[in-house]
């Protein structure tokens, strides 16, 4: 009966009426101590009228059962009607004691050695009744309620844990893809913060637009988490990812049978995000058997399992994002016009990052301090050099880009300052800026030295002499540099 439910009350309540059943008890409870009251209360009863149980309580130490709790020690009493330390705060054996003596025995309830309750019975008296015997029995009794209750313990605390877990991590989610901390301020960027602040509280279908690598699917995100939809599902499904066979299986789920090898039912990714959102990346690459479908499920909110005849209603907000021109892949016959009509509810264009100059050092800073937390690196800030070569490349791979770049640049640098030279040689030739150069060694020297006096230069605010000292030179040497690579002090001392 106790190991057969987790609903430990209706457990004990069943073993108290098997008590009564089988075993001579006319009454009988078992009490709990509150760890927030310190007091003991009556958690399952037999042969007491409920309402009356719920109010009954004992402090510890006070009466038989007080006694029992304070103590850990099983007590016999053979004559209720001679023993002045029964309590019968209920009042129910007051009518029985007339017409019949009581024997009461009390056994504690133990979990690690420690007391947590006890278990009250009433038996008819007896001269000839074993004492010493039933209280061990009933002891047994107790010590499998007390494992119940141990159990019933653990189960609480990990499911106690699993929920304060769900709500840290969701709680993180939202922190991560708030506004807040998305990187960047630059005008086209905080153009997209507003629209997104208008549609995300709606459940309107969205379409984020703009190149690979420019951050839309954590603008989706965004849109979720700051969504009435936060605490449901957040869905996400590559088109581009899966092959033309597969995706329609994927995305609308299949009954068994549906096809050679599906042994099962499995939902599909609409069922998985009931109630959530939806993120279809790549939409551009959808086939169109199943845009014809998808076309479908935006209008009537439905579909069917594939192999399934059931019609399935779906709660889901559709978010989807491309890097195709669509009005070109409509012309061309790849994407149904009435399918692009209905994902272009809203449209959010997400600027290239060429577009957006001055964001650029704020990412590389953030991505710095990503990079070398996780690879334990102690590297403080970029250079100058190294700056004016990030914000005068042209960026085709955007913020993914930027990400990988810098990363590289944290793997290779030995010190705690990226300078040029760490950066790739796609920033550094005529490929990524747009020069053509012959690169010569004395041409390479000077421009590594250029770096390191600009770089010292800006640690003392332009002055020369300063300079001179940390770099263990001569000042004379140091003007002779800076007149050479046409370095201007000026710049850096405001």
């Amino acid at each position: 009966m106790l190991a057969g439910t987790f609903e430990l009350k209706d457990a004990i309540s069943r073993v108290l009426a098997l008590l009564g059943r089988h075993h001579g008890m006319m009454r009988g409870a078992v009490m709990l101590l509150d760890v927030d009251t310190n007091e003991l209360r009556i958690v399952a009863s037999h042969g007491l009228d409920e309402d009356g149980a719920r109010r009954i309580k004992y402090q510890i130490g006070e009466g038989i059962t007080g006694r029992v709790a304070q103590t850990g020690k099983s007590i016999v009493v053979p004559q209720i009607s001679r023993e002045p330390m029964f309590l019968d705060r209920m009042g129910a054996r007051k009518k029985t004691l007339k017409q019949q003596e009581l024997s009461f025995i009390c056994v504690p309830v133990l979990v690690n050695r420690k007391p947590v309750g006890v278990l009250g019975v009433d038996l008819r008296y007896k001269s000839d009744r074993d004492y010493e015997q039933t209280s061990k029995f009933l002891s047994i009794i107790a010590s499998m309620i007390a494992q119940a209750i141990k159990v019933s313990h653990l189960l609480e605390a990990d499911k106690q844990r699993l929920v304060d877990e769900n709500i840290h991590l969701k709680q993180e989610l939202r922190e991560r893809y708030d506004f807040s901390h998305i990187v960047g301020n630059s005008g086209p960027l905080r153009q997209v913060y507003e629209q997104v602040t208008q549609v995300a509280r709606t459940n309107t279908t969205v379409l984020l637009r703009g190149e690979s690598g420019t951050g839309k699917e954590l603008i989706a995100h965004a849109i979720h988490y700051n969504s009435l939809r936060s605490s449901k599902p957040f869905i996400r499904v590559s088109c581009a990812a899966l092959p033309e066979t597969l995706i329609e299986s994927e995305l609308f789920g299949y009954e068994k049978g549906a096809f050679t090898g599906a042994q099962g039912r499995k939902k599909g990714r609409f069922e998985l995000a009931e109630g959530g959102t939806l993120f279809l990346d790549e939409i551009g690459d959808l086939n169109v058997s199943t845009q014809i479908k998808l076309l479908r499920v935006l209008q009537e909110r439905e579909f069917e399992r594939l192999g399934g005849t059931e019609t399935i209603k779906v709660n889901v907000r559709l978010i989807a994002a491309t890097n195709k021109e669509m009005e070109q892949a409509i012309a061309a016959g790849q994407f149904r016009e009435d399918l692009y009509y209905r994902l272009n509810v809203f449209a959010i264009f997400m600027p290239a990052l060429r577009e957006r100059k001055s964001d650029v050092l704020l990412l590389a800073d953030h991505f710095l301090e990503k990079y070398a937390r996780e690879h334990g690196k102690s590297i403080k800030r970029i250079s100058t050099p190294a700056i004016d070569m990030l914000t005068s490349y042209h960026w085709p791979g955007n913020v993914r880009e930027l990400e990988n770049i810098i990363e590289r640049a944290v793997l290779v640098c030995e010190t705690n300052v990226i300078h040029g030279h760490h950066l790739p040689p796609t920033l550094q030739t005529a490929e990524g800026s747009g020069t053509i150069t012959r690169l010569q060694l004395e041409a390479t020297v000077g421009a590594f030295e250029r770096d390191i006096i600009t770089d010292a230069l800006k640690t003392t605010r332009g002055n020369r002499k300063t300079a001179a000292k940390l770099l263990d030179t001569t000042e004379r040497v140091i003007g002779y540099k800076v007149r050479k690579y046409g370095i201007d002090c000026d710049r850096f001392r405001s």
